[in-house]
């Protein structure tokens, strides 16, 4: 599994973490802070963390790394193949793709 060339974080404190540093150089990732202050500048994100917290992890306590996996594998099939999403015409997100795999924009 390859790693990508940039990962936009927030000013968050998990983000500015010398470790997290430490382990995007050695891995060549670039990590591109968003503006202090500035939740726009990446809101596509920030709502989806919105939405992960209130759903998954607000909604479970994890009882241990293989629990949390699990949980969290459970959640991911259910925003992509259950849940309805509003910006795509209430539709989920796996109804996007086509008969041979690739995405296609909503209709």
């Amino acid at each position: 599994m390859g790693f990508p060339a940039t990962i936009r974080v927030d000013q968050g404190t998990e983000f500015v973490s010398r470790d997290l540093d430490l382990w995007a150089y050695q891995r060549g990732v670039t990590l591109d802070f968003s503006r202090p202050g500035k939740p726009t500048d990446n809101a596509f994100i920030e709502a989806f963390n919105g939405r992960f917290r209130a759903e998954c992890l607000n909604a479970h306590w994890f009882l241990s790394l293989a629990d949390a996996e699990k949980k969290l594998e459970d959640w991911h099939n259910y925003y992509n193949e259950e849940r309805p999403h509003g910006v795509i015409g209430n539709k989920t997100p796996i109804m996007l793709l086509n008969h041979v795999g690739a995405a296609s924009p909503p209709s």
